[in-house]
């Protein structure tokens, strides 16, 4: 039990990192930059990824593939955890914190970085998914078809299982909703 140490040196593996949203890639960039000052721990951190996915964004009839961010407020690192690396990490500005119990960093499995690399790198599918998609966050919509027909609303989230989270006003307040595409049209 004596062992405090987080690691078995020399053992490069994925963390999932807390990190404020929306400034993904600000925090990536600023992680590379201290490394370049510590060289030392810079040996210790092999890669830092973003997950993103490629979706096709349909504006005025033009195509756009804009990238999206898979996970917001996370970040993943692959590097050899160790009390040195981690303190250094979560001392970088706007680092929240490794993911797991009680503070102290959970490694990914195997199974789980396939599943998250594999989704965003070189799988196409899910981009002939996004091309059908007529709507784009911020739409104004109608609701034709179920319990909430007639209601007007703003898409708010855009799932890729044919899902769409639209904001309705029910009793005078947006409430979030989950519709299918084939329940609303574009209000123009």
């Amino acid at each position: 039990m004596g062992d405090s140490k987080i690691s078995e040196s020399g053992i490069m593996n994925w963390y999932s990192l807390r990190v404020m949203s929306g400034k993904e890639e600000k925090i990536k960039n600023n992680i590379f930059r201290e490394l370049e000052y510590e060289k030392d721990i810079a040996g210790n951190v092999e890669d830092i990824l973003i997950p993103t996915e490629n979706v096709i964004d349909i504006k005025n009839g033009k195509k756009q593939v804009k990238k999206k961010v898979f996970f917001p407020g996370y970040i993943l690192l692959k590097m050899e955890m160790n009390n040195e690396t981690k303190f250094f990490i979560e001392g970088i500005d706007g680092v929240m914190s490794f993911v797991g119990p009680k503070g102290s960093p959970q490694s990914l499995s195997d199974i789980e970085i396939k599943r998250i690399i594999g989704s965003f790198d070189g799988d196409d599918d899910s981009v002939e998914v996004m091309e059908e998609i007529p709507f784009t966050v911020g739409d104004s919509v109608k609701v034709i078809d179920g319990p909430f027909k007639d209601f007007n609303g703003l898409v708010q989230e855009i799932n890729d299982k044919n899902r769409i989270k639209v904001n309705v006003n029910i009793f005078g307040r947006p409430t979030p909703i989950e519709l299918s595409f084939n329940q609303i049209l574009i209000e123009n």
